[in-house]
């Protein structure tokens, strides 16, 4: 009879596949949620560290213009094949603009077409929009609000970043409306990326998880309740701990013992081996909180604390900051000490000296 113990193992073996290269993670992983925050270096380079033969803080940056990927919205905002960002393409929005919104848009996606590139400053210089107020009651710049507008409408698409500042072109047009039944398959296909990233899936997290795709897709959102009893009929499954759990179909969970090393890793807070809160407390016992907008007073773990793998368990978590060209450590733990297992002082040190070398140190 299948366990518990059995699904965390292979939550942890199926997404720590053996690494490949950039293209080939981003293939497997079928989307890769960014981040902007640097603590030591942002989610999405911290995620592709374990997945990537020879990674280095930037890489993604740095090969993005090459690859097949996209920066777009899927159920978070990242990276994510060419071929999955066409599903949720062309995209449609609640909500018509303004025309005098239109008209600015259609003014800049003209500037677009015509520079090849931009760099958000070369589009205020132009237009010069000014300032609007942002969803949390502060001021934004106009210009940069309006472009990511355009990007998630599907006129603009990003080419590459330049320090982190993302750089845009005119996205081809995408194909005209579809039919119903092309949008179920859109939606089916979407499930699957979505299920292939973030399984085991417990029955609870599942509806929410697939639900998020109204970000990337919103024009499919009033089929994703048909999507999810035909994924439900679709995936495989199993009920163990008293609930029932989804995973792709043709995956054997209970044979994944076997590929647990006993490495130490440092995760960011949106590996998909931690992403799912709940799925986390029912694997670890304990509660992971990702605190960088927590009021420091009330932090518990740190700013930005990395969940601490050991083999299948995450034991604790890390904080990491560059200072001066050297890297400051410091770790929690869930029983309040380390391990005193000499196996697990090596592996920690072991991991830090890889994170030393990703970072450049």
């Amino acid at each position: 009879m299948m366990q518990l113990a059995d699904l965390r193992c292979y939550a942890v073996a199926r997404s720590l596949f053996p690494p490949t290269d950039v293209a080939g993670a981003i293939a497997r992983l079928g989307f890769v949620q960014a981040d902007p925050i640097r603590a030591p270096a942002r989610a999405q380079d911290l995620v592709l560290r374990h997945r990537v033969a020879d990674y280095r803080a930037g890489d993604l940056d740095r090969l993005y213009p090459a690859l097949d990927v996209e920066e777009d919205f899927f159920v978070n905002y990242g990276f994510l094949p060419r071929a999955h960002c066409r599903l949720m393409h062309p995209r449609r929005v609640p909500g018509p603009w303004s025309p005098a919104r239109r008209m600015r848009a259609q003014a800049v996606l003209e500037f677009v077409r015509e520079r090849g590139a931009v760099h958000p400053r070369d589009v205020e210089a132009r237009f010069a929009h000014g300032a609007v107020v942002n969803a949390w009651g502060g001021s934004s710049n106009a210009t940069t609000d309006l472009l990511d507008a355009m990007h998630y409408r599907g006129m603009l698409r990003v080419v590459r970043r330049e320090n982190g500042i993302r750089i845009y072109g005119a996205r081809p047009p995408a194909t005209g409306p579809v039919d119903a039944v092309t949008r179920a398959a859109r939606l089916d296909a979407l499930v699957d990326v979505a299920v292939r990233k973030y399984a085991p899936l417990p029955a609870a997290s599942l509806g929410p998880l697939l639900r998020r795709l109204r970000f990337g897709a919103p024009q499919l959102r009033r089929g994703l309740d048909g999507a999810l009893a035909r994924a439900k009929r679709r995936l495989a499954h199993a009920r163990v701990g008293g609930i029932d759990w989804y995973w792709p179909d043709g995956e054997r969970p209970q044979a994944a013992r076997d590929a647990i090393d006993g490495a130490v890793r440092l995760l960011a807070p949106f590996d998909p081996i931690v992403w799912d809160r709940a799925r986390f407390e029912r694997f670890w016992g304990w509660a992971y909180r990702f605190e960088a907008y927590t009021p420091p007073r009330k932090r518990r773990l740190g700013y930005y604390a990395l969940p601490l793998l050991w083999g299948e368990r995450v034991i604790g978590w890390g904080n990491l900051a560059v200072e001066d060209g050297s890297m400051r450590s410091d770790t929690g733990y869930v029983t309040g000490a380390a391990p005193r297992s000499r196996g697990f002082r090596l592996a920690l040190e072991t991991e830090l000296d890889r994170i030393r070398v990703f970072l450049r140190l």
